[in-house]
């Protein structure tokens, strides 16, 4: 594209160039001008081939283009994929986690109550064995109260 750079230094040239009075023309200086056309003239044909390769590949840079579009838009939906599956995994994962939490709390609460009649039953059996207790020392003080040393003595004695 050098021939666009001098084409635009020639069109400089004769914008700069000084006019000549009462006319449309100017005064360039003819070896400058000529310079530069001459560069224009010998850089043209290069830039030609350069559009015609370009023209003549034109298809295969599009199907290029299509192509690696393609696969981008092919990786990006792999990776949408990806991500959905691992949104439900995490979800399911989730899920699991709260019935294993429930499933705890229903076994604790089981435990609780099976452990609660356990105690419950323990101390009813500790209760009449105190009660037992309290009547056979209740009966035995009775009988002290009743009784003179003596008999107490003798009444331990024979038990």
């Amino acid at each position: 594209m050098e021939s666009l750079e001098k084409i635009q230094a020639a069109i400089t040239m004769v914008k700069e160039s000084r006019a000549v009075p009462l006319s449309a023309s100017c005064v360039v200086h003819r070896g400058e001008l000529l310079g530069i056309l001459d560069e224009i003239n010998e850089a043209l044909p290069a830039d030609f081939t350069s559009a015609k390769k370009l023209l003549a590949h034109r298809e295969e840079i599009i199907e290029e283009g299509r192509q690696s579009a393609e696969k981008l838009i092919a990786h990006a939906r792999e990776e949408v994929s990806r991500m959905v599956e691992q949104t439900a995994i995490v979800a399911a994962a989730r899920e699991e986690a709260g019935r294993l939490v429930d499933e705890a709390h229903a076994q604790v609460e089981k435990e609780r109550a099976e452990v609660d009649a356990y105690i419950d039953s323990r101390l009813a059996t500790l209760e009449v064995i105190l009660n037992k207790t309290l009547e056979a020392v209740n009966r035995g003080r009775e009988r002290l109260a009743g009784a003179s040393d003596k008999d107490v003595l003798s009444q331990l004695a024979d038990e």
